[in-house]
């Protein structure tokens, strides 16, 4: 009896460390985001929602409107991709990176203009 009282607790520690160890870093909320490129740096505003490792994003677009995207989250590493339409197609930006706490930062793939560095702090 004390053996299966011993093997119980040991697998309940056992799924409550995987548990808090396998916990999503949370990033919903509003961040700050810095992009540095060759025009030189700006600042965006972003929204994140979360569900578990799904996001939704929503960022300040240039002159003014959102652009919306999703993603995923797993652990502290990030990706979302944002697809807007301008008068030459559609323009697909992939950003991933690492989560600290309050910041983020990382690469955005921008297909034939290349990648650039991004930085987030939360607001």
């Amino acid at each position: 009896m004390k053996i299966k009282i011993f093997l119980s607790i040991i697998v309940v520690l056992s799924l409550l460390t995987f548990g808090l160890n396998g916990q999503d870093t949370g990033v919903s909320g509003d961040w700050e985001l810095t992009m540095q490129t060759q025009r030189g740096e700006f600042t965006r505003n972003v929204h994140f929602e979360q569900d578990g490792e799904s996001i939704t994003v929503t960022m300040e677009g240039r002159g003014g409107g959102e652009i919306t995207g999703e993603g995923t989250i797993t652990g502290d590493d990030i990706e979302w991709t944002l697809t807007r339409s301008t008068p030459r197609g559609e323009f697909t930006s992939t950003y991933s990176g690492l989560v600290e706490g309050d910041s983020m930062s990382g690469t955005v793939e921008m297909g034939r203009f290349g990648s650039v560095e991004w930085t987030a702090e939360r607001k």
